[in-house]
C-alpha cells in the first residue's frame, strides 16, 4: 500500500468554506473513484490554514487508474472551480510505509 498525502494551504478564514463545499459537492463524486479515504485533517499549531488528505491505494498504477476517472467524471471540474478561490497553493507526496508500518504494505 502506497499513502498520497495531499496538502491545500488555503487563504485565511477559508478551512470553513472549503470543507462545506467539499462536503455539499465533492465528497460524493471523490469518493466514487477514491475508495480508501485514510483521513481528513486541519493544522492547528505549524503552518496555518492547511487541510492534510491521506489516501490509500494498492499501488502506483491504482492511483493513476483511480484519479484518472476521477478527472474524467463530469461533476469533478463543476466543484473543483468552486475551489479555485479558496485554494493559495497545494502539494501532494506519495508515502510508502516500511516494514514494521501497522498499514498494509506491498514491496517496492
Amino acid at each position: 500500500m502506497i499513502v498520497e498525502q495531499r496538502t491545500y494551504t488555503l487563504h485565511p478564514g477559508a478551512v470553513a468554506p472549503y470543507l462545506a463545499v467539499y462536503q455539499s459537492h465533492g465528497m460524493a463524486v471523490q469518493l466514487r473513484h477514491l475508495k480508501r479515504l485514510l483521513g481528513c485533517y486541519t493544522t492547528e499549531i505549524g503552518p496555518l490554514n492547511q487541510v492534510v488528505w491521506l489516501w490509500g491505494y494498492e499501488d502506483f498504477a491504482e492511483r493513476t487508474r483511480c484519479r484518472g476517472a476521477l478527472l474524467q467524471d463530469p461533476d469533478w471540474r463543476p466543484y473543483t472551480e468552486k475551489l479555485f478561490d479558496l485554494i493559495q497553493a497545494q502539494e501532494s507526496r506519495i508515502l510508502a510505509p516500511t516494514a514494521f508500518s501497522p498499514l498494509p504494505h506491498t514491496a517496492a
